[in-house]
């Protein structure tokens, strides 16, 4: 089994940061895509940003030049700087690994618990 432990979120005004950690612990032979999502109230679940093992990434349109993702692969962590924070960055942000448990397993998808990043106007 695999656990992914968030830290980070809270409360900021708009125009302020927050710093979003992630790290993944129990059986992992090697992690594929690490990442981000957030859902906001009444909306569905949506990428915020994700980096693969070799250092790709993508931004949904809404965060780009204002978030950035890094990744840590040896100590099987991911972080999330967000910047210029907007009342629609409001949400439950979720950490997102897609991990390979052994030689000859396959990628399975696990979620962490969820931190809420509440951003008032």
């Amino acid at each position: 089994q695999v656990q992914l432990k968030e830290s980070g979120g809270g409360l900021v005004q708009a125009g302020g940061s927050l710093r979003l950690s992630c790290a993944a612990s129990g059986s992992i032979f090697n992690i594929r895509d690490m990442g981000w999502h957030r859902q906001a109230p009444g909306k569905k679940r949506e990428l915020v940003a994700r980096v693969t093992a070799g250092g790709d990434i993508k931004y949904a349109d809404s965060v780009k030049g204002r978030f950035t993702i890094s990744r840590h692969n040896a100590e099987n962590t991911v972080s999330l700087e967000m910047n210029s924070l907007k009342s629609e960055d409001t949400g439950v942000y979720y950490c997102h690994a897609q991990v390979v448990e052994g030689f000859w397993s396959a990628a399975k998808d696990y979620w962490g618990q969820g931190t809420q990043v509440t951003v008032s106007s």
